[in-house]
């Protein structure tokens, strides 16, 4: 992501669910882009100069990586982008670790269908961490322990 990706991705952001429901406004999003989320890694997937999707990692969490935030443009939802996007951040978390984490909002129905099938695992609840009477479920994506053998 470059700062000149601030203003699609912002738009891609606003008014989209769970966003909405959890209170984020463009103002928002706005002041976290601006400057770009530091220690962090911001990706954009782009089709003919055209933002599609962002996607914000944490790297270096829980001997894996955490995925903050994976949001597609409404127009392009259901065409297989999140999918290709999330793919590309496998391959990255998974060369520097053994896991993946994210977290996704209780009510969020399609977004915790969509890792389910990408194979993503719900393994936590925090309560009322983002909205009271919500949860956010965390989830876990492994390719296994991250020591190979259990010390004697």
């Amino acid at each position: 992501m470059q700062p000149q990706d601030r203003a699609a991705v912002v738009a891609i952001l606003s008014g989209s669910e769970p966003w909405t429901t959890l209170g984020f406004t463009p103002g928002d999003w706005n002041r976290i882009f601006a400057p770009l989320p530091q220690g962090r890694e911001c990706y954009v997937l782009e089709d003919e100069a055209q933002i599609l999707g962002i996607a914000i990692v944490r790297p270096r969490f829980l001997f894996g990586d955490y995925l903050e935030l994976l949001g597609i443009a409404a127009a392009w939802k259901g065409k297989g982008f999140g999918t290709r996007l999330l793919a590309h951040l496998e391959q990255v978390a998974f060369g520097r670790g053994k896991n993946l984490f994210a977290c996704v909002t209780d009510f969020n129905k399609d977004a915790r269908s969509f890792y389910a099938k990408q194979g993503f695992v719900e393994i936590g609840r925090l309560e009322n961490l983002l909205i009271d009477g919500s949860a956010e479920i965390l989830l876990r994506k492994t390719i296994g322990p991250a020591r190979s053998h259990r010390p004697v």
